[in-house]
């Protein structure tokens, strides 16, 4: 990141916040998570729907860019002008929490990858793996306290590094290939007779917007920006680019392996099937090149992850202590809370059956709702033809591309289900008592009008939460 004394970011640079925040530990674990769920034919229209719906939603971030340069706070800044003062906290918050999970599920996929060569490391949910994660955890607080001024380079080489293993898998995967093999596997073998393509399809949903997450760095750095336009390029460059590798990522495993196969692999399965292709150096070769990226991308959501409280602090809409910053620049109350929380879900893995399932599912459903209020932002600007003088036919196009984004978002959240839905309220509801100090510190009335319904929402699907952990309906 650009120190705050000089903040300038190049388009190189922040479509490498892009492609660094969203290539991470998700693209690794793709093929057995797809392969678990469907075969190409449905991989192939799950891809369709996320890469119609992301696009949608990267180009609203572009207009809102472009159009509302004011608004250079991040992504909840959109969710404040568009629809009141709580419903910016919400999204901040929950930018932030998402955040935070994202950074744990990197934790526990590092300690899987090790745990194929030091079995006491296990698939990352292990007692062993949780104390060495606690430590590399703050290790790398006590490092970003001494001064992140250029993190956004470092992250920059970073990213290269990490397509470097993904590139070589694709390629020997190409070579290959078995077209009769990809064929069997096609509509999803055995999975054909036990569910439907649309349920199918339906269990890849969380999982594509997982490794989306990140499709917003640039406009988290927006105020850094040399060229305002460069967020929105940043953003478009940076999604084809990732969903590119993601596509061939998911496919070219089926053309090797059955799908039986590639569901019973362990996690991180791009490993598993280089190592089924090339042998025992496959499996050596991307897992190294995976702790290169998610530490990179470990790197890149906790500078996120302190920017977001920071950002969020200075602009009014978390409390003041979170603006706070140490002599070398960084925000360190904004630090300390972070890596705390991210320490608690650390510690949680031990209770969970899937911790990277859960913690992957759990960040794609709440990153649902900042996204939400960013795309009804974007409609609400084009259908008001707010900054659309004389440019009706501009307004059109955005008001159509803002609608498709906000019914994409509507549809992943009923695509989540209720169980996660349920779970983050029970993150959401809590965090409110930061939005209470907030309102103090302010002296201004808590909460107004609809905002007590969205509150009141918020509580109850906290409740029947807890209740549903407690009575094991919901298991986590």
């Amino acid at each position: 990141m650009a120190s705050r004394t000089n903040p300038k970011l190049s388009l190189a640079a922040l479509t490498a916040m892009v492609v660094g925040s969203m290539i991470g530990a998700g693209i690794f674990s793709l093929p057995r998570t797809f392969g678990n769920a469907t075969g190409p034919g449905g991989a192939v229209i799950a891809w369709c729907i996320a890469g119609m719906g992301m696009y949608t939603l990267a180009r609203v971030f572009q207009v809102l860019a472009e159009r509302k340069p004011d608004l250079d706070a991040g992504i909840f800044a959109y969710a404040k002008a568009g629809f009141g003062d709580y419903a910016g906290f919400l999204s901040a918050f929950g930018y932030w929490l998402v955040a935070c999970i994202a950074d744990v599920s990197y934790w526990v996929l590092i300690k899987s990858t090790l745990g194929a060569f030091f079995p006491i490391f296990g698939n990352g949910d292990t007692v062993p793996a949780v104390v060495v994660s606690s430590i590399a955890l703050w290790l790398f607080h006590f490092t970003i306290l001494r001064g992140i001024r250029e993190a956004a380079v470092l992250n920059t080489i970073v990213t290269v590094a990490k397509i470097v293993p993904i590139l070589v898998f694709i390629v020997i995967l190409i070579g290959a290939f078995k077209l009769d093999l990809f064929r069997a596997n096609f509509w999803g073998g055995e999975l054909a007779l036990k569910s439907s393509l649309f349920e199918q399809i339906r269990a890849t949903m969380l999982v594509t917007i997982f490794v989306f997450i990140g499709i917003e760095g640039a406009s988290v750095y927006s105020r850094y920006a040399k060229d305002r336009a460069d967020i929105g390029r940043a953003t478009i460059i940076g999604f084809i680019g990732v969903l590119f590798l993601l596509v061939l990522v998911t496919l070219l495993p089926y053309a090797v392996l059955a799908q039986a196969e590639i569901a019973g692999l362990r996690q991180p399965s791009m490993a598993s099937v280089l190592e089924a292709v090339v042998g025992h150096w496959g499996a050596v070769f991307v897992s190294v090149g995976l702790i290169v990226s998610v530490l990179g991308a470990y790197l890149a959501w906790s500078l996120i992850c302190v920017e977001v409280l920071f950002a969020a602090a200075k602009s009014g809409d978390m409390p003041r202590i979170f603006a706070r910053e140490n002599s070398n620049n960084v925000p360190a109350a904004a630090l300390w809370l972070t890596n705390m929380v991210i320490q608690l879900f650390v510690v949680s893995t031990l209770f969970s059956q899937d911790a990277f399932a859960l913690m992957v599912k759990l960040s794609s459903a709440m990153v649902l709702i900042p996204y939400l209020l960013v795309a009804g932002y974007g409609l609400l600007l084009a259908y008001r033809e707010e900054t659309y003088d004389d440019e009706a036919a501009q307004g059109s196009r955005d008001l159509v591309v803002a609608g498709i984004a906000t019914l994409y978002v509507l549809f992943m959240i009923y695509a989540g289900g209720l169980k996660f839905l349920l779970l983050s309220s029970i993150l959401y509801a809590p965090g409110t008592l930061l939005y209470v100090q907030v309102r103090r510190e302010q002296k201004k009335p808590v909460f107004v009008g609809v905002e007590w319904i969205v509150l009141a929402a918020a509580v109850i699907g906290c409740l029947f939460g807890i209740y549903g952990i407690v009575s094991g309906d919901i298991v986590i």
